[in-house]
């Protein structure tokens, strides 16, 4: 296995991107991160984004994207619709093949124009589900109600979730939702809006993007000067179907925590893309996170939402940290489909 490394990240993200382009996003995001570590395009072996042609309303929108990326040189290039934490594993594997030294990682999101959670229902059961058109955030609410009823959460645990969501991510450029005074009094007074789902249990909706430089070996140590490096990385998938599996649990994320060797040493921190509260106490308990661990120092995914984007968010806080010296060793988790259907875990460490 050749050793791969975060050697630069960048991201940016906000309530609503108004009257502004995909494009117009990506370009600074993408000359950030090529600038600091001194590369240009022809320097990147391979280029890799994740992104929904479903939220732009047209077929095939990433290949515009591409023109943020710069028509010159040509350049070996792929894409998944999906988070872009997904296109930053297919980069790996491509690193890990030796057909490319560095790759160029990219994932974004523009939900604000049209109904996200309508949207998902479109990644439902075509037969059975969809055309009933259930909410993301209903849908959502009976895996909460799951929870609760079978007693392995309760309402206070998940208030609290959403109390650390909100204090954590004060400070952070990125939250587009946080609170140092809020309480979870606060958070059990709100209406439901999702029932038992209260809008402090739910992820701030967002506009967004997240670039990520990959590079293996002695050429990450040249090119950053304390990389992060990925120690173990792997994603697993559950049954496609609500009703074929216990929503009360994760056994992918499970299976891809141990896959990725999270549980192999300590962990001095997690970032993890739970897009409600219940989702987030499911992940703690699936991933055997201790309970003094700190998650999601950023404030996570709660504290800002942008589709396509999160998860690779996730993995750009968590390598940001440890190349800052904030920490040797973090989880950073991605998920996408239904009610935690498919989960990545990726183990960061410095040198």
């Amino acid at each position: 296995m050749r050793d791969v490394a975060v050697v630069a990240t960048a991201q940016h993200q906000v309530a609503a991107l108004t009257g502004t382009t995909e494009v117009q996003l990506m370009v600074p995001l993408l000359n950030a991160v090529r600038d600091a570590i001194g590369l240009t395009q022809a320097d990147i072996g391979f280029t890799c984004s994740g992104s929904s042609d479903f939220l732009a309303g047209q077929a095939f929108s990433f290949v515009h994207t591409l023109d943020a990326v710069g028509s010159v040189p040509p350049i070996c290039e792929s894409h998944v619709e999906m988070d872009g934490a997904f296109a930053l594993y297919e980069a790996w594997v491509k690193i890990q093949t030796g057909a490319a030294d560095t790759a160029l990682v990219y994932g974004y999101g523009k939900s604000s124009p049209g109904s996200l959670r309508d949207v998902l229902a479109l990644q439902l059961d075509p037969y059975y589900v969809a055309p009933l058109w259930p909410t993301a955030d209903a849908v959502a609410a009976l895996q909460a109600r799951l929870l609760l009823e079978s007693g392995v959460s309760g309402a206070g645990e998940l208030a609290e979730i959403a109390v650390r969501s909100m204090r954590h991510a004060v400070g952070s450029p990125h939250a587009v939702r946080s609170s140092a005074d809020v309480t979870v009094a606060d958070v059990l007074a709100e209406a439901p809006v999702a029932d038992p789902l209260r809008p402090s249990d739910i992820a701030a909706e967002a506009d967004g993007g997240c670039a990520v430089v990959l590079a293996a070996g002695d050429l990450a140590r040249g090119l950053c000067e304390r990389p992060a490096w990925i120690r173990g990385i792997d994603h697993r998938i559950d049954a496609h179907g609500l009703g074929v599996r216990d929503l009360t649990r994760s056994p992918s994320a499970a299976a891809a925590a141990v896959g990725a060797g999270a549980g192999d040493d300590r962990l001095d921190f997690a970032e993890l893309h739970g897009l409600y509260t219940s989702q987030e106490a499911i992940l703690v308990r699936e991933l055997d996170l201790d309970d003094d661990l700190l998650v999601n120092p950023s404030g996570g995914a709660l504290a800002g939402n942008t589709t396509m984007a999160a998860g690779l968010m996730r993995i750009a806080e968590a390598a940001a940290r440890i190349s800052a010296g904030e920490g040797d060793r973090a989880l950073a988790h991605a998920t996408s489909g239904p009610c935690l259907q498919q989960n990545l875990v990726c183990v960061l460490e410095g040198e």
